[in-house]
């Protein structure tokens, strides 16, 4: 039996295990049951639901594709669906089991030592530490190699002396701990090496103020981590990697994780468009008797199918373990850009109602108008698609 309340002509359900379509299933009624209800409110004041996070533990959505620790070990396919369904609901509540997963988590998991790995990631997979992770700076967006946070060694006990500013940081405000990008040239070499940190909350000098005025992704919190002569353990140093392939393979992870949930955005106001115009009446007839709207529903549902497609296309290929950055800025950028145009077509389509609160298309929408900007916006990954097949970087 699909899991899909509305029929779909274009569907992946033939192509998944039992227990994938199980993981889908009970991803879908845990978010129907326990995100639905609240959602709208959360937005509305510009809140996060942070009484979910223990639920959200329980399902084995922090962690979901990492193997031990109290981790699930989920595959990239059924992880992906979780994240549909997490953002079917709001961009908000996916982020934030994205960046605690994929941006907090997996860099532990994949730079650290072992001792780092007991020590943090099975409080984080039940919820009981929250990450976040910090490498956009104010100056230093697309470009993070201009970073200016810096990390200096202290000679008496071998401890890191963190100072800089991060924006625009998921989590910051509510987080336990930051994995923190910084350059340093305490490793021998005369140009600066990028280094990851755990910055652990109550350090003296860190502080998390949380970003206001936000228009988008209300129900997520967002902050900056501010470093003022931070001390770091050197047990906080993340030996596994240095560079800027540290930070970059972390969000190749959450964006695989991004392909994925926007369809489930995008799943939700066709949906509602489909309902709508359905029982809509105009000029006695249901305004899904019209041509043009049916012209809109068909490329609304074809789009969706179509990227959902290639999500598995690619999840797959990241089960074999030969999925490559550039592949996933092909699926960050389509299926964004696809949920997008979603959001915006079935906004049209109930005309006044399509801005109110409690039809949850304008919520969408304006989510999505960060999501096609963050971790890479669109130009971003379009120019690395094109280095790919050209093999000529276009960056300046």
């Amino acid at each position: 039996m699909s899991v899909h309340a509305t029929p779909y002509l274009v569907t992946i359900d033939h192509l998944l295990s039992d227990d994938e379509k199980l993981i889908w299933r009970a991803a879908r009624e845990f978010c129907d049951r326990n995100v639905a209800p609240l959602i709208e409110q959360h937005y509305e004041k510009g809140t996060f639901p942070r009484e979910l996070i223990l639920e959200f533990a329980k399902m084995g959505f922090l962690g979901g594709p990492l193997e031990g620790y109290g981790c699930t070990g989920m595959n990239p396919v059924a992880y992906g669906l979780t994240q549909v369904e997490l953002e079917r609901q709001d961009s908000g509540i996916r982020s934030f089991c994205s960046v605690q997963t994929s941006l907090a988590m997996w860099p532990i998991y994949s730079y650290g030592e072992e001792a780092q790995r007991e020590r943090w990631l099975p409080g984080m997979a039940r919820g009981e530490i929250v990450g976040c992770f910090g490498l956009t700076e104010p100056n230093a967006g697309s470009d993070p190699g201009s970073m200016r946070t810096h990390a200096k060694q202290d000679g008496k006990g071998g401890d890191y002396i963190l100072n800089g500013q991060k924006f625009w940081i998921t989590n910051s405000p509510i987080a336990d701990l930051a994995i923190v990008w910084a350059k340093t040239t305490d490793f021998g070499s005369d140009a600066p090496v990028i280094r990851g940190f755990v910055v652990e909350r109550g350090a003296k000098g860190l502080s998390t103020p949380e970003t206001h005025g936000k228009l988008s992704m209300r129900a997520s919190m967002t902050g900056e981590i501010v470093l003022d002569d931070v001390r770091v353990p050197k047990e906080n140093l993340l030996p596994g990697v240095h560079g800027l392939k540290g930070p970059l393979g972390c969000l190749t992870q959450a964006r695989f994780g991004i392909g994925w949930g926007v369809i489930g955005a995008a799943m939700s106001v066709y949906e509602r468009a489909r309902s709508y115009t359905m029982d809509r009446v105009q000029f006695d007839r249901p305004l899904a008797s019209f041509q043009l709207t049916q012209q809109k529903l068909v490329e609304m549902h074809n789009d969706i199918g179509k990227a959902l497609l290639l999500a598995y296309h690619f999840g797959r290929i990241k089960q074999n373990g030969t999925l490559s950055p550039e592949q996933v800025s092909i699926l960050k950028r389509d299926n964004v850009r696809m949920a997008l145009e979603t959001a915006r077509t079935a906004r049209s389509m109930l005309g006044g109602n399509g801005i109110m609160g409690e039809f949850g298309i304008m919520r969408h929408l304006c989510n999505l108008e960060t999501v096609y900007t963050y971790e890479g916006t669109h130009e971003v990954h379009t120019l690395a698609i094109g280095r790919a097949l050209t093999g000529l970087a276009a960056f300046t």
